[in-house]
């Protein structure tokens, strides 16, 4: 090996990159915390912070720093090269230990935020989609066989509802990244008279570590972030995969727009929801990365270890993931339009107002399991004559039970059925319009 696939092997410079500008941050309120300790005197310090602003600004306009063995040292040679030896005093009282930790956790710390913002959005667009779709009736499926009629609005805010959790996860993980290593040097804290409670003040991080050793080689904020973005990514597939069955022509309840499909490269007639498939895949991805990141960690003997270098790879990887599908899934949905004629139609078949018939009869003093029965011998007499369960006359009915009215058919109406699901939580109009105002107080 020579020393060219050497370097390449040892490095993490093309990875470690995009923390860059967490790490000057870190930085400069780590000089700045030596200058107020009295540590390096406040001459140097200026010096020091205004070659790292130098950095930074050139950073923004573009210029991007030449490599090196990995994104610390980068930085650091940088700055020695644009204002001398001084430079060197920046890494007093701080080991690459605490400080690749903390770029770590004030990336993750942003990133959180703008993932927030993402998933809320993606409820906001849910919200608005649902507010349109209240009066849309569908099937409701378990074991995806037809259940009970359901308005196509509770469908969609069954998904804001878990990605209400998703955001819950994330704040609660932000809480464990919000906690600074900086300060607990190697691995054994340091002797120099340092002040981490202000290193964390200007950094903005409420706590910071309580053991130097658990402290450099803690990365259970990150495993923590990517369990949380996996969760996600498994939710927007389920929501994904019912996206595939209904632009199935045999069910055929949405359209998308165009620029959500795409057509075949030998039969014409297809529009293939690639979008959906694209997301229901990397979430395959993501979990990987967790998977990943949780070997990587696994049996590691305290403290720090290089092993420790491949932790940034799936957690960068399933960040951007989950970022982009977001992002795609949102745009999606924004233009999702239910077939109203087809929700219904497909919502009349399947016996799914049987429910209602065993009802009907249990309010009436029947036990519910003799109605149950019951029920059972209508929908096998209907499937052996060929007719739904309200093609049925209250002749037929009365076969079953003298029990059944005439008002019996007003029970079974597919519109009443979702009206009448008043618990809380159910489907009802009303119970829609509670879950649209208790979401809105939460993420608008």
């Amino acid at each position: 090996m020579d020393n060219l696939d050497f370097e390449q092997f040892m490095g993490s410079f093309s990875c470690d990159y995009r923390l860059v500008n967490s790490d000057i941050t870190g930085s400069i309120a780590h000089v700045k915390m030596l200058v107020k300790s009295k540590i390096i005197n406040s001459s140097d310090g200026r010096e020091i912070l205004s070659g790292l602003n130098s950095i930074l600004k050139d950073l923004d306009k573009g210029w991007k720093l030449p490599e090196a063995e990995d994104i610390h040292y980068a930085v650091e040679k940088e700055l020695i090269r644009r204002i001398g030896a001084v430079g060197g005093k920046m890494h007093t009282a701080r080991s690459r230990n605490d400080q690749v930790a903390t770029d770590l956790r004030i990336y993750l710390k942003n990133e959180i935020k703008d993932l927030l913002n993402l998933i809320n959005s993606f409820q906001k667009t849910l919200l608005q989609k649902a507010s349109q779709s209240i009066d849309i009736i569908m099937p409701g499926w378990t074991h995806l066989q037809p259940a009970q009629p359901i308005s196509a609005a509770h469908n969609l805010l069954a998904y804001a509802q878990m990605l209400q959790r998703d955001k819950e996860r994330f704040e609660d993980c932000y809480k464990r990244t919000d906690v600074l290593p900086l300060g607990n040097a190697a691995l054994a804290g340091t002797s120099f008279k340092i002040d981490r409670i202000y290193s964390a003040k200007l950094l903005g991080f409420k706590n910071i570590t309580e053991n130097s050793l658990d402290g450099v080689s803690d990365r259970d904020f990150a495993v923590e972030f990517v369990f949380c973005t996996s969760l996600t990514s498994m939710h927007l597939t389920r929501f994904c995969e019912e996206i595939i069955l209904w632009m199935n022509p045999e069910f055929n309840y949405i359209t998308l727009d165009d620029k959500f499909t795409s057509g075949s490269s030998i039969m014409p007639q297809k529009r293939n929801p690639d979008c959906a498939e694209v997301i229901r895949g990397k979430s395959g991805r993501i979990l990987g990365n967790l998977t990943a990141l949780l070997t990587i960690i696994k049996s590691l003997p305290l403290s720090y270890n290089r092993d420790l270098q491949e932790d940034k790879p799936p957690v960068f990887d399933a960040l951007d993931s989950i970022k982009i599908c977001l992002k795609v899934i949102n745009d999606m949905v924004e233009s999702l339009k239910f077939i109203k004629k087809r929700t219904l139609k497909s919502a009349e078949n399947g016996f799914m107002a049987a429910t209602e018939i065993a009802d009907y009869l249990a309010k009436r003093g029947v036990p519910f399991r003799t109605a149950h029965e019951k029920v059972k011998q209508i929908v096998s007499y209907c499937i052996e004559n060929s007719k739904n369960l309200n093609q049925l006359s209250i002749e037929e009915l009365n076969k079953f039970s003298k029990i059944f009215k005439k008002d019996v058919f007003a029970c079974i109406d597919l519109k009443n059925i979702v009206l009448s699901k008043t618990s809380y939580g159910g489907t009802s109009k009303k119970q829609i319009f509670c879950q649209i105002k208790n979401l809105k107080r939460k993420i608008l």
